[in-house]
This record gives structure tokens, C-alpha cells and sequence, in this order.
């Protein structure tokens, strides 16, 4: 799809993988980055040409629908909405107790934000000539991480979500939708599972993704999460294994 000239909204862009995004795609597009805090969105916009901050809650139907309103009035419109924020939890499910609040809160932010984020955008989507939805899953959709248990659950119910989105929209309109798996990326959110130490940059993941959607490449493995996918596929079990090896 064409790259410029775009009204491109992202949620959970004052950091890590979505700033990553705004940088990328704002030199010929205006962004719309979307946070709970102000101070930070404002501080990674400030030295960003065309990048611009909007302070809302994602798992708040009524800041979503301000965002909507928002992007009616003082932007016009949407062409692409990537559904980037996540929320995680690093525990031991059979140890640490409290998976159920935990998997509430993971999936409310990465399941049900973006389900009900595109259903509030689809209309404005609708109205462009050209427009995408991009849902940011992960390589744990395939293989779960066995310190990210509901994380992990969360993720692949996006990654089923988005493949029936996809299959719905190309009946009868112009969105395309794309899904971004990333490997480990260092990032401040990955922290704790060692994304410092051996992440990819968030960069990597960021230019990915901007040629995918140039090629119209639906399906995003970045790094690892293409190899781990083939060995998913030709061997669950093994690739289980593989993944949360000591």
C-alpha cells in the first residue's frame, strides 16, 4: 500500500516498538500517537516532524470514543490504525497465584482494546480509498513463553482474531489488515524477560513493518518469529521445547 500522505493513529507510541513505528512512518505521514501519560507522549513527539500526542486510555470505551471524535475533527479521518500498546505479566502460572486478575488485565489491553479500538475505526477506515488496521501480536501467538503464560494466551487470541478480521474485510472493503509478530525486543517493556540483553532493536521490527505494508505482506515475522513459526508447524512440541529451554 501507498506510505504517504497517510493519517496513521498508534497506540502505546510514546515508547519501545510504537515510537519506533512514529519514526519511521512520520517523514511523509502525519502520526497520531495514543498513551495514558501526557508528559510522556509529548516528550518522545518533541523532536518528531509530523508526529502529533492524544492522552487516552485504550481500555476506556469513553476515551475511545473521544479518540474517534478526535480524529474526525482535528484530523479528518483515518487511513491506519496500528494496535500496538500491550500490557504483560512475568510470573509462574502454577507458583505465583493470581493468574486470573493477571489474564484479565493482559487480555483487556491486548485482545479487547484492539478488537473493540478497530470496530470504533472502521467506519473512518472505510471512508479512505486505501486503509489498513496493523495488530501488533507476538512470536509467544505461536509458542508461548512459559514466564509470559497469559500474556502468551493473549497474544494468540489476537493472532486468531486478526486472521478472521482479514478474511471479512477483503469480502467487501478496502482495509487491509496486517499483523507484526515480533521476536525479544529491547525495549523498556521487555526488560524483565532480558530484552536488553538479547532483544532485537526496535528499529528492525519498525523498518519490517514498513516494507510489509509497502509489499502488502499480511503476516509480519520478524527475526526469530519466522524460524520458530516453520518449526512450530513442523513440530509443536519441539518447538515448544526449544523456545523455553533453560
Amino acid at each position: 500500500m501507498n506510505l504517504t500522505n497517510n493519517t496513521i493513529l498508534i497506540t502505546g507510541g510514546g515508547s519501545g516498538i510504537g515510537l519506533a513505528i512514529a519514526k519511521a512512518l512520520s517523514p511523509d505521514n502525519t502520526i497520531i500517537i495514543v498513551g495514558r501519560t501526557k508528559e510522556k507522549l509529548e516528550a518522545a513527539a518533541k523532536d518528531l516532524h509530523n508526529v502529533h500526542t492524544i492522552q487516552a486510555d485504550i481500555t476506556n470505551e469513553k476515551d475511545i470514543d473521544r479518540l474517534v471524535e478526535e480524529m474526525k475533527i482535528n484530523f479528518g479521518g483515518l487511513n491506519i490504525l496500528i494496535n500496538n500498546a500491550g500490557s504483560a505479566y512475568v510470573y509462574n502460572v502454577a507458583k505465583d497465584g493470581d493468574a486470573y486478575s493477571k489474564a484479565v488485565t493482559e487480555f483487556t489491553t491486548n485482545y479487547f482494546a484492539p478488537i473493540r479500538l478497530s470496530e470504533k475505526f472502521l467506519p473512518l477506515l472505510k471512508q479512505q480509498s486505501e486503509a489498513a488496521i496493523v495488530n501488533v501480536s507476538s512470536i509467544v501467538a505461536f509458542v508461548p513463553g512459559v514466564y509470559l503464560p497469559t500474556y502468551s494466551d493473549s497474544k494468540a487470541a489476537l493472532h486468531s482474531h486478526t486472521q478472521s478480521l482479514r478474511y471479512e474485510l477483503a469480502k467487501d472493503t478496502q482495509v487491509k489488515v496486517f499483523e507484526l509478530m515480533p521476536p525479544l525486543v529491547n525495549t523498556d517493556f521487555s526488560v524483565e524477560i532480558g530484552g536488553r540483553e538479547n532483544g532485537i532493536p526496535a528499529s528492525d521490527v519498525a523498518n519490517d513493518l514498513v516494507k510489509a505494508l509497502q509489499e502488502d505482506i499480511y503476516e509480519i515475522r520478524v527475526g526469530n518469529t519466522g524460524v520458530l513459526y516453520d518449526n512450530f508447524f513442523a513440530a509443536a512440541e519441539g518447538a515448544f521445547a526449544t523456545f523455553n529451554k533453560n
